[in-house]
């Protein structure tokens, strides 16, 4: 995703309020939900929101679940975890990773 903060971004305080956003989360224990959290090229742990669902399927896929939050409550529920940025409409800047074989296969291949 493309998280990078450029100079002509509003500082914190200029910034408008997003509103509800569509908020991506992943199955947690016991058969609830859990706000999926991101990292910036930095490094930072940030919550994601989008402000159309379209934008989330082009982003994370069309099987991506969600929940809707006001950025705000967003922000409150994220910031305990470590993740006081909220990025809002991110867009993907990378290749999706593929999968991966197996350590013992790659092991193989080279004694081979």
């Amino acid at each position: 995703m493309c998280l990078f903060q450029y100079e002509e971004d509003p500082e914190p305080e200029e910034r408008i309020p997003a509103g509800l956003l569509y908020v991506p989360v992943r199955p947690g224990e016991g058969g609830g939900t859990v706000i999926r959290l991101f990292r910036t090229p930095l490094g930072a742990r940030t919550a994601v929101g989008f402000t159309r669902r379209e934008r989330l399927a082009a982003t994370l896929g069309a099987g991506q679940k969600c929940v809707r939050l006001s950025e705000s409550l967003l922000r409150k529920l994220c910031e305990p975890l470590g993740a006081g940025l909220v990025t809002v409409d991110p867009t993907l800047s990378a290749p999706a990773a593929g999968p991966t074989s197996h350590r013992s296969d790659r092991v193989a291949a080279r004694i081979a």
